[in-house]
């Protein structure tokens, strides 16, 4: 089972998987990977308005949350013991719970309608506005401030209150603590883009800039603010006026080790929890981002992976990142690889070339998709696309990062063929004849339509038998929409298992195919190893037992976009 011996529940600290809470995550004996050495880097270079632009699941919650709890007057000093930061002592004595702190995550403010999301807005400055019930007792504020303030609890918020709700807050706390105030602002373009999905962008817009310019702009209860999420929106979208906010994106060396797992530190963990065996694996899969000059690796899949490597040392990477939100972007840029020159691009990408490509790290969402160029743009941006080296102007020599993410390129990819596939019910009908008839030339000329259409992924970083993965795909995805055929895929058949087996029970036919990669288009020996294989395992076995009368045995060598077919047929 290959249960990991080393590892000791009772002794060991658990893995934060889904837990983005400092506090909690200190308090409850997690195991923690220190980045606290980002705040005595923001200490050093703060801007009054600081952006952190990573994409999602690098930290970003977290890091903010640690900044809270840093800061805000009250902390608990406990929390740091041992950590980077509590060696900077000077900055310690200084900073460390002097400020009050907003903290607010706009992570949650989506929805289908513009006022169903502004409700979600509302409900977030509600919560924040409670953890600061002592205002009503403050013997520094005046009457009409603590009904102000009131106003901010206020489910039914007007326009106006809630443009100016982060400011006013500020105010009430710098008039209550005599300090200026630290606004933390998570996730800050999450509402941007789901308003751009479901067609309230200008309206999304009008309400964060409101906000943002009377909490951010010549505000003079502010200290400093930070703020993050996945792209750097155009200053001219909702950051308008505000005085040269200082940007640190994916390309930036300040602060490339503050968001994501450093080679060492994933070393580290695996040895702690006993897999330290699976450091290539984890390195295949989730390594491979380049921030500024730094690789690292996305911290939400090794912790998940490592959490299941604790029990068992045999477990198999997962694409965790895939399933923890959607991959619209991915899907577009197929979608739009009408032309040979992307589709030759993603191909190259895909089988784990560079692609260089100019790169604008400032868009506003709603101009994502107006171009193939703005789409690269938001890959490279949003982690899917890397840099394979430092760039040059604006010119970015780009690249895959590992196995997951080009696992969700060949997913969409194979997504997208299926849909074809569906759209043409003639085509498709074509090709099954073929089949089912033995007319071997019929089934290469189709198959190989198919090929020239689609994205072929060519992958140089696996082996042959790997290769052929892709080509079982596209049979299997044509093969799918035959409703009245039993189409069974690595069935045991024989003394193996063959690679597609069809049974068409109303005409009492049986198909065997199996499917070869043929290296450097040498087509005639794979056939040959493709027949020899079908021989030598005895693949007709099932066939022959369950009494069907005709079967035609298929050999299909692949290669790029093009295939050769050779079929044999045999009566039982």
């Amino acid at each position: 089972m290959g249960v990991n011996k080393n590892y000791n529940r009772n002794q060991q600290k658990k893995l934060p998987v889904g837990v983005d809470g400092f506090e909690k995550l200190r308090r409850d004996n997690f195991y923690y990977i220190d980045k606290t050495d980002m705040i005595r880097d923001l200490l050093q270079s703060w801007g009054e308005v600081n952006l952190f632009t990573r994409p999602r699941r690098f930290g970003k919650s977290l890091n903010m949350s640690m900044l809270k709890s840093f800061f805000e007057i009250g902390a608990d000093e406990a929390l740091f013991d041992g950590l980077e930061i509590s060696k900077e002592t000077e900055l310690c004595e200084q900073y460390m719970g002097k400020f009050p702190v907003i903290s607010i995550s706009l992570k949650g403010i989506e929805g289908n309608t513009f006022d169903f999301a502004r409700n979600l807005a509302v409900k977030a400055i509600n919560e924040e506005a409670r953890r600061l019930q002592f205002f009503l007792e403050s013997e520094n504020l005046s009457a009409k401030d603590k009904e102000l303030y009131t106003l901010l609890l206020n489910s039914d918020m007007d326009d106006k209150t809630l443009v100016y709700s982060l400011k006013e807050m500020s105010e009430l706390l710098y008039k209550h603590y005599g300090k200026k105030v630290i606004i933390l602002i998570d996730e800050y373009d999450v509402p941007l883009a789901k308003a751009n999905q479901n067609g309230y962008y200008k309206d999304m817009v009008g309400l964060i800039r409101g906000m943002f310019n009377q909490a951010l702009k010549t505000n003079d209860s502010l200290q400093f603010a930070v703020m993050t999420g996945c792209l750097r929106v155009s200053k001219e979208s909702i950051f308008t006026g505000l005085n040269n906010p200082k940007v640190f994106t994916v390309s930036d060396n300040r602060f490339a080790n503050s968001f994501g797992f450093t080679d060492e530190e994933v070393i580290a963990m695996l040895e702690y929890y006993g897999a330290e065996g699976c450091y290539d694996t984890t390195k295949e899969w989730y390594d491979g981002y380049r921030f500024g000059d730094m690789n690292v690796y996305c911290p939400w899949d090794v912790i998940n992976y490592c959490d299941e490597l604790r029990f068992d040392l045999t477990a198999r990477p997962k694409n965790y990142w895939i399933n923890s939100s959607g991959n619209d972007v991915v899907r577009r840029f197929v979608e739009c690889a009408d032309t040979g020159r992307t589709k030759s691009e993603i191909e190259a990408l895909v089988a784990g070339e560079v692609v260089t490509k100019e790169i604008h790290e400032e868009l506003t969402y709603n101009e994502m998709y107006e171009s193939i160029d703005n789409i690269w743009s938001v890959l490279y941006t949003t982690g899917y696309l890397t840099l394979a080296e430092k760039p040059t102007d604006d010119f970015y020599r780009l690249q895959i990062p590992n196995r997951e993410i080009r696992n969700i390129f060949t997913q969409q990819i194979m997504a997208m063929f299926k849909e074809n596939v569906r759209k043409d019910g003639k085509r498709l009908g074509e090709f099954c004849d073929a089949l089912q008839s033995g007319d071997a030339s019929g089934v290469e000329s189709i198959f190989t339509d198919y090929l020239s259409r689609t994205i072929t992924i060519r992958d140089t970083a696996v082996r042959n038998g790997k290769k052929e993965t892709f080509f079982h795909g596209i049979l299997i995805g044509i093969l799918g929409f035959k409703d009245e055929w039993y189409v069974k895929s690595n069935e045991q058949t024989g003394d193996g298992y063959s690679d597609i087996l069809i049974e068409i029970e109303r005409e009492d036919i049986g198909i065997i195919i199996e499917v070869k990669y043929a290296d450097r288009a040498k087509y005639t020996e794979a056939l040959d190893a493709a027949f020899a294989q079908i021989e030598n395992l005895d693949y007709v076995d099932k066939l022959r037992n369950d009494d069907f009368c005709t079967v035609y045995k298929y050999g299909i060598a692949c290669f790029k976009r093009k295939c050769r077919v050779r079929c044999e047929k045999i009566t039982l």
